[in-house]
């Protein structure tokens, strides 16, 4: 017979990690979703200038900028950096020279990342009353700016950001991604961010709004320049200087193919989980948190029938349907094959090795490397 004590421990641990896996559904439940405008009243737009870090886009860049041309906005400024590109982006801006303007990126000085570079040339090009900062694999239904700025001027929003459908095209994309924007949601604690109480604070850097004035009295990227994960590090600026922050989920506004195959989409995540500042006991606590919230759990069920306990084995089963029912809520939510949600435990090991090779490079001093470019750590 199993020990009463074990099987309270069992059951407390599992119920702990089963309520730290609800936080994540109250989370999305909570998240406000941002869709297309109305047709456009008579009331005058603000200018906006749309800044574009291009790195090697030429496969992305001629979407998006086709989708941006076709908004329907009057006082859209559109301007691409290309950022030492050696593919076809430059051309591919070129060719619509008539409303893109092409900046070319001068050298990288020390210590900045490159996309803040990019981003700090754009807007210093740029005269628009708004600034919006994207990325090349993003798509835009027509009325995405317009609801943007509408939306950020009904809430007045210094910083606005949307989170896009993610678009998976591969097995591996299907399985991580669900697992990925559950992470995202209860790490930042994403629709936290639009309460002015809150301290909580993030930006998608794929599509981030700002005001021009607070972002140019705050120092705009220079103010951010090593810093790999800009948005959140910018966010965390206008927090700090307590302005005002919204954050939405808009599928039906813009939509991202993140990650064109399984290794770039390994590199990315790896630098989002890695960053700059290495601590080899976070990165530990991390994985430790990844076994024991997310496989564990998983146990319970095989173990009470080791054990031949009926009370845990029936918990055991609850335990199934909730986790597993959880994480296909998720993949549906993306708009993906439920089965995709049922290989949540795949994602969660996927997630332990990037966590791992993230502890085996910092330890090792290796650089982070993206889009070609690779930046030193900080201890």
């Amino acid at each position: 017979m199993v020990e009463l004590w074990l099987l309270l421990v069992v059951f407390g641990g599992s119920l702990f990690a089963l309520i730290f896996q609800g936080v994540a559904i109250v989370l999305a439940l909570d998240m406000p979703n941002l869709g297309p405008a109305p047709a456009a009243g008579p009331n005058a737009l603000p200018t906006v200038s749309v800044v574009i870090a291009a790195r090697n886009e030429e496969r992305d860049l001629p979407g998006c900028l086709d989708d941006l041309l076709a908004q329907d906005y009057p006082n859209l400024e559109i301007v691409v950096v290309d950022g030492a590109s050696t593919d076809r982006t430059g051309e591919v801006a070129k060719a619509r020279a008539r409303r893109v303007r092409l900046v070319e990126e001068s050298p990288v000085p020390d210590g900045w990342v490159g996309k803040n570079w990019a981003c700090e040339i754009g807007s210093r090009e740029t005269r628009g009353e708004w600034i919006l900062f994207t990325d090349a694999d993003l798509r835009y239904h027509p009325t995405a700016v317009r609801a943007t700025v509408e939306w950020a001027e009904r809430e007045h929003a210094d910083l606005a950001t949307l989170a896009p459908r993610i678009v998976a095209a591969g097995f591996w994309e299907r399985v991580v991604m669900p697992f990925y924007a559950q992470m995202v949601l209860t790490y930042f604690r994403t629709p936290r961010v639009n309460r002015a109480t809150s301290k909580a604070a993030m930006a998608n850097g794929q599509y981030t709004l700002v005001r021009r004035g607070p972002y140019e009295r705050l120092g705009g990227h220079r103010a951010i320049r090593s810093s790999v994960l800009e948005d959140v590090r910018l966010a965390l600026l206008y927090r700090k200087a307590g302005l005002t922050l919204r954050v939405a989920w808009a599928p039906d506004l813009i939509s991202t193919e993140m990650y064109r195959d399984r290794s770039e989409m390994f590199e990315g995540l790896l630098k989002n989980v890695h960053g700059l500042r290495f601590s080899a006991a976070r990165q530990a606590a991390f994985l430790a948190g990844l076994v024991a919230f997310f496989w564990l759990p998983l146990a319970v069920l095989p173990v009470a029938l080791l054990w031949g306990s009926p009370i845990l084995a029936l918990w055991g089963a609850v335990l199934y349907l909730a986790l597993f029912g959880k994480h296909v809520a998720f993949a549906r939510g993306l708009r993906l094959n439920a089965w995709y949600g049922l290989a949540f435990p795949i994602a969660v090991g996927y997630y332990a090795v990037l966590v791992a090779t993230s502890v085996g490079r910092g330890i090792r001093g290796r650089s982070v490397v993206w889009k070609g470019r690779a930046y030193p750590l900080e201890r």
